[in-house]
């Protein structure tokens, strides 16, 4: 074999070489571009759309069980209106959540006779507190009688405000309490959605 032959077959080889480094940077900065796109597109739907809390405490069974892991839904709301009955988690305290359902929107009168509910003088059903009232004893109740401006001085939900109670109606700190009393909406997280953990106890919220 001549010398310029190999010579030719050396400097192809070189060039070979240098095409097959600049393909494997190139297919290494995609991947790098991809993965950077994937990691920022996970934590924009974690700050600004979805969201997963754990449930600590017992004030919202039997619909929450404590330790349960919940998706908060924080820009699906903000498109529409919260409405009566969404559950949602809200900023209570620094560093402190609450995830409560929502019994008046602003403008109602609220209501609880015989543990039923009343709103604005008409009487709600709430099928999600079933299992305990089937669990009570004798004549006892769920939620004690009262009215708004018995508890919190307001004939009526202000505007801008919510009143929000837990499922468990004998164990939760809720809007009965001045300490948080109605809830401004700016201080709302989102409504909470799914429980995906434990899968025992996987569902959709309502």
């Amino acid at each position: 074999m001549s010398k310029v032959l190999i010579k030719g077959i050396i400097l192809l080889e070189k060039e070979v070489l240098k095409v097959r480094k600049t393909k494997d940077k190139n297919e290494l900065l995609e991947w790098v571009k991809a993965i950077g796109i994937a990691i920022l597109f996970a934590w924009g739907v974690r700050v600004f759309i979805l969201t997963p809390i754990v449930v600590d405490g017992a004030s919202m069974m039997p619909t929450f069980e404590d330790g349960d892991k919940v998706v908060v839904n924080k820009i699906g709301p903000r498109l529409t209106e919260y409405k009566r009955f969404d559950v949602i988690v809200f900023e209570a305290k620094e560093d402190t959540n609450y995830i409560k359902r929502i019994i008046g929107i602003p403008g109602d009168r609220i209501a609880y006779e015989n543990d039923e509910l009343f709103i604005n003088g008409e009487k709600y059903e709430e099928p999600y507190l079933d299992e305990y009232k089937k669990a009570l004893l004798g004549n006892d109740t769920l939620t004690q009688d009262f009215k708004l401006d018995q508890k919190l001085g307001e004939i009526a939900v202000p505007e801008g405000h919510y009143f929000v109670l837990g499922d468990n109606r004998l164990n939760s700190i809720d809007s009965r309490d001045p300490s948080v009393g109605f809830v401004p909406m700016d201080k709302f997280l989102g409504s909470a959605e799914i429980v995906f953990l434990p899968l025992d106890n996987l569902k959709l919220i309502k």
